[in-house]
């Protein structure tokens, strides 16, 4: 039996299985972008255009190097400030404190003043700090 070894050259690239692997990448492709997502719908809040209506006052204590305290940039004592901090609350129960201490005034100053802020039921008091760098 005489066998003849093939020596001339492919006429043609039998391109069927790049062919069967793009259908079958085709198929997966189009599965993957009719699957749907399925999930919980949730409605959730729209924002508002409309600025806010309330106005509370805000009162400024500021504590000096040297230990006085100022409120709203007049000097006060401790008492005084008492005694403003109860009308002002008096007048709006909603007004809110910020409280400005100097980083050379002793510490327990600025405790004092945040003891008798929440003494007196403030529930808003905010702590003034300088920007790191500054």
């Amino acid at each position: 039996m005489h066998v003849q070894a093939e020596t001339k050259p492919y006429d043609s690239i039998n391109v069927t299985p790049m062919l069967d692997l793009a259908y079958v990448l085709l198929v997966i492709f189009i599965l993957m972008t009719t699957a749907s997502v399925s999930g919980m719908s949730i409605n959730l809040p729209k924002p508002s255009n409309k600025p806010s209506t309330e106005k509370h006052e805000i009162k400024i204590v500021q504590i000096k190097p040297d230990g006085s305290l100022h409120l709203n940039g007049v000097g006060v004592t401790v008492r005084e400030l008492e005694v403003q901090l109860k009308a002002t609350m008096a007048r709006d129960p909603k007004a809110s404190v910020v409280l400005k201490g100097d980083p050379a005034v002793n510490y327990a100053r600025v405790v004092e003043v945040l003891d008798l802020t929440g003494a007196m039921g403030i529930g808003s008091v905010g702590l003034v700090t300088a920007r790191i760098g500054n």
